[in-house]
């Protein structure tokens, strides 16, 4: 078996700038406060064009719209939306049941493939790149800094996670993102979402309530169907499983919780008003986002 299959490498990371480049962030209600390639809602002198309105005192008069001042003969000025940088931060599932697929790479492989596209894009728009990396023992975050240092500094945290042994778990990583998330960025969460509880769904209201949150769903095209009747053999070098897909009742059940599961995040997305994107391991990564 191919290692890009199964693992992550820096040249793997660095040959994904090329299709990166095709693909657009989502637009944002952006709340940061310093220049860069995105719109905020603030009015200010800048490079967009908002409207023209009636000259107040205190404006700059460099901002005087002569033509519609000459026109209706009162004095009219001009209003900018300034454009503005955002931190973009991306959470990673490095987690055991990422670990595994049965078509195209592993969940953890897609997963990474996923943040580095998305750091190429944000760092080709001037945007800050920070993120968070999770295993089940391990979860480390990059504070959100600009330029081509911060995508690779990024990708060396993909390659080389952390060896921690303290077992940590989905709420307390989630927890732990709605700590370092500064209001105003955009956020991104890439996982099986294994592990989804009241706690979970509290940390992301609160991410949601300040921040854009996208949460992306990285599954294996088993978990959503089980293969042809018969009997297969699933390990992960430690412990065997066999399942047999004769059993309709189980086949049946077994579909129905990942359909739950789906579900599940649907309603949550709407609720909380975030973006909810899916992304099967054996699919392009750059098709997905774009």
């Amino acid at each position: 078996m191919s290692s890009e299959l199964v693992s992550v490498n820096l040249n793997m990371l660095i040959k994904l700038a090329k299709p990166a480049a095709g693909i657009k962030l989502f637009q944002s209600r952006i709340r940061a406060a310093q220049s860069g390639g995105y719109i905020s809602r603030a009015k200010g002198r800048g490079m967009e064009f908002d409207e023209v309105r009636l000259y107040q005192a205190g404006d700059d008069i460099r901002s005087i719209d002569w033509r519609v001042t000459a026109r209706t003969g009162k004095t009219h000025t001009k209003l900018f939306r300034e454009e503005r940088e955002r931190p973009i931060f991306i959470s990673v599932d490095y987690r055991a049941s990422m670990q595994f697929a049965t078509r195209g790479v592993f969940k953890s492989v897609q997963a990474a493939k996923l943040a580095g596209i998305l750091a190429w894009v944000a760092q080709r728009h001037g945007d800050r790149i920070g993120g968070q990396i999770f295993s089940d023992t391990s979860c480390r975050e990059l504070k959100p800094q600009n330029g081509k240092q911060a995508v690779l500094h990024f990708f060396n945290a993909l390659i080389k996670t952390e060896a921690k042994s303290v077992p940590i778990n989905f709420e307390q990583v989630m927890g732990r993102l709605s700590h370092h998330v500064k209001p105003g960025s955009q956020v991104y969460i890439i996982s099986d979402f294994r592990g989804m509880n009241p706690a979970v769904e509290n940390y992301l209201a609160k991410l949601a309530r300040h921040c854009d949150v996208i949460m992306i769903l990285v599954y294996d095209p088993l978990e959503s169907h089980l293969p042809a009747k018969g009997r297969y053999r699933f390990t992960d070098n430690t412990t065997d499983v066999v399942v047999d897909t004769g059993d309709k009742q189980g086949v049946l059940s077994y579909q129905q919780k990942f359909q739950q599961h789906c579900a599940a995040l649907q309603t949550l997305s709407h609720k909380l008003n975030i973006r909810l994107l899916r992304c099967a391991s054996n699919e392009d990564p750059v098709q997905v986002l774009r």
